[in-house]
């Protein structure tokens, strides 16, 4: 085994390395941009190495630094990770010539399944099923539309050398094909330096399911089961779960066996994914095959017990894999949900910033926490947004939704915005616990975008027992402080007036052992009980005998309450006191119907306008690059601009003036 591994990476991925390192007692190297500079990779790592600026082309994917670095350390062996350099076979060839060992699959591997279309093709020649489609690159629109009517809208655009959901666009007809192929072109040029792309038949309905193997360097090869990772926003997943609620064993173990046939058709070494679209009457079709860890790797190791890491660096090691296929066993159920910075509530805009609070929820019991960041980390504009992976392992399907259900109540973000509470409405949904997933979920049951979780009795209860027992909670501390005049002591309140949002709640409230009884207008009881004291961040508890756990904010006048997807400002006041802040004026939003703001921080790519110019609704008017994404900014009507206030090259703070209309 190696004495010293250098990772070539960042983020989670790279403390999760750490850790699977140190437990085999080998060493190791982090390497770090400016931008990463103190990050919790650099600091975990037993020696970290400055590598280069912030743009992850000139450190992260900067082959020569990094082979350079791994020389200078010492290190024996290097592991890519996922993304930037992991799938790079010059990478790969690099480390090869310098005598150190690449954590991953052969060369030729990397090279063959790297290129989208000839992956295609030797699968085709391993008796894998594929998607119909055009199996060579297209060089303009003109081609790709003559392609398109060939095969039969709708059709997926996809970069050559690409993944991620980096150059991926759908097309529906030409309009939609035309600029799809432009943006795809430009995203794979930037993201992996190639602009090639293809066309396949788009499959509607389609659930996405990837078939994890392993293989060592001495023959043996074995798949390790399947994962869904079919919820989906622009291509990129959001939650992965293993086993599949869908498959059957007979189509499982077929999925596998072609999985299997293709990673020995290209003499396959380390752990790898294959990637499959499968339609509603259980047919599956080979998408891509992924030469390197995946991002949803841990769903895998919660129900088999295997760690990857572990093994990938066994076999890099030269050793056997050390069981069989029929040793294989699943056990449970796992879920996997990615915590990214972003704001679901204005598109899903990616958001950048500090972590001014970071509390995730306890490890163990079924619950695993895969991060790279701490409180006061800073999530940068350079990279993925990912703050964590939380990860879920139950018996059945069902305590592992549950298990997950508990930890996003818990895991407490503040500083930027996060998805969390888009997380913990899918996992509420009906559709989902009844396990009738698609990648179009998301676009299906959130059409409309994302504005919280629905306000169901449950939750309502439990927003209402939490403000009641709160607001007492601070009252009662806010009694004791010193100076107060003599004699005076706050009412005891038994009648009161909760708003919830929109909605007001007259409640009775009974002091009882433990905590209280409210008693709403209809007379439903709910016990509410709990030790919570002033000054946490989390209040957990039981309502109507059920555990639950909220996030607590003071707010000037109230408390911002957040459970299950719900975040509401609350205020607890006796009847008069509800009665005349009732009477107050509601303070006017500002104008800015003029103004085209940026809605997230970036870079700007392109413009497309100029002042004095009439525009049409809908007409695209700037590109603006954000957590390597590119996002087109249009004309929500028809106008003339009156002044532009940014130039290519600028970068944008969320809700800057790009431009005005007269």
């Amino acid at each position: 085994m190696f004495k010293k591994l250098l990772i070539a990476n960042r983020g989670e991925i790279a403390c999760r390395i750490i850790r699977t390192a140190r437990r085999l007692g080998i060493a190791t190297v982090a390497i770090y941009s400016e931008a990463d500079e103190g990050a919790l990779h650099a600091e975990m790592a037993d020696e970290s190495l400055p590598i280069g600026p912030a743009p992850a082309a000139q450190s992260y994917l900067a082959v020569e630094r990094i082979v350079e670095a791994a020389l200078r350390s010492g290190a024996q062996a290097v592991h890519p990770g996922f993304g930037f350099l992991s799938e790079r076979a010059a990478f790969a060839e690099a480390l090869e010539k310098a005598g150190i060992v690449f954590v991953g699959p052969p060369v030729a591997a990397i090279a063959a399944m790297g290129d989208k279309i000839e992956s295609k093709k030797l699968a085709t020649q391993a008796g894998v099923s594929i998607v119909p489609g055009h199996l060579e690159a297209v060089g303009d629109v003109a081609i790709a539309g003559a392609v398109a009517r060939e095969i039969g809208y709708p059709v997926m655009i996809k970069a050559a050398a690409g993944g991620g959901g980096k150059g991926m666009r759908v097309a529906y007809g030409e309009t939609e094909l035309e600029e799809g192929f432009i943006r795809a072109t430009s995203e794979a040029t930037a993201s992996f330096g190639d602009g090639r792309v293809f066309i396949e038949k788009f499959i509607e309905e389609p659930r996405h399911i990837e078939i994890q193997v392993l293989a060592d360097g001495h023959g043996n090869c074995l798949y390790l089961g399947e994962r869904e990772c079919s919820i989906q926003r622009r291509h990129q997943k959001v939650i992965e779960e293993a086993p599949s609620p869908f498959l059957d064993a007979a189509t499982r173990q077929a999925m596998g066996e072609q999985a299997v046939a293709l990673a020995r058709a290209v003499g396959y070494r380390s752990a790898g994914t294959v990637e499959f679209i499968v339609d509603r009457n259980r047919n599956f079709y080979f998408l891509e095959m992924n030469t390197r860890l995946q991002v949803e790797h841990p769903v895998t190791e919660m129900i088999t017990g295997i760690d990857l890491v572990e093994e990938m660096l066994r076999v890099a090691a030269g050793e056997r894999l050390r069981l069989a296929q029929h040793q294989v066993r699943l056990d449970g159920w796992a879920m996997e949900a990615r915590i990214y910075a972003e704001d679901p509530e204005r598109g899903f805009l990616p958001s950048s910033g500090r972590l001014v609070r970071l509390v995730p929820p306890a490890e163990g019991n079924g619950v695993r926490v895969d991060t790279g960041v701490v409180e006061g980390s800073e999530i940068s504009v350079y990279y993925d947004p990912m703050i964590a992976k939380l990860v879920t392992h139950g018996g059945d399907r069902a305590q592992a939704i549950e298990r997950m259900q508990a930890a996003l109540d818990a895991y407490c973000i503040r500083g930027i915005a996060h998805n969390v509470g888009f997380l913990a409405s899918i996992f509420a949904h009906p559709r989902f616990a009844a396990g009738r997933l698609s990648t179009a979920f998301i676009a299906e049951e959130y059409p409309d975008g994302f504005k919280g979780a629905p306000l169901n009795e449950p939750v309502r209860h439990a927003l209402l027992g939490c403000a009641v027992f709160a607001q007492r909670a601070l009252d009662r501390r806010d009694a004791g402080i010193a100076g107060q005049l003599n004699g005076w002591a706050p009412p005891s309140q038994q009648a009161l007036v909760v708003r919830l949002g929109e909605g007001e709640h007259h409640v009775q409230v009974a002091q009882v052992e433990g905590g209280l009884d409210l008693t709403l207008a209809a007379g439903q009881v709910i016990p509410v009980r709990s030790h919570w004291r002033p000054g946490k961040l989390l209040w957990r508890g039981s309502i109507e005998d059920r555990q639950v756990a909220v996030q607590i904010d003071r707010l000037p006048g109230g408390l911002r309450l957040t459970h299950a997807g719900v975040s509401l400002k609350v205020t607890v006041a006796n009847p008069q006191a509800a009665a005349l802040a009732a009477l107050m004026p509601v303070k006017a939003l500002p104008d800015t119907s003029r103004y085209l703001l940026s809605p997230m921080p970036g870079l700007v790519l392109q413009v497309h306008a100029a002042a004095g110019e009439e525009v049409k609704g809908g007409q695209p008017l700037v590109v603006v690059e954000a957590m390597k994404m590119e996002n087109v900014l249009r004309a929500e009507r028809d106008g003339r601009i009156k002044t532009i206030a940014v130039k290519v090259g600028d970068s944008l703070a969320t809700d800057q003036v790009i431009l005005e209309f007269e």
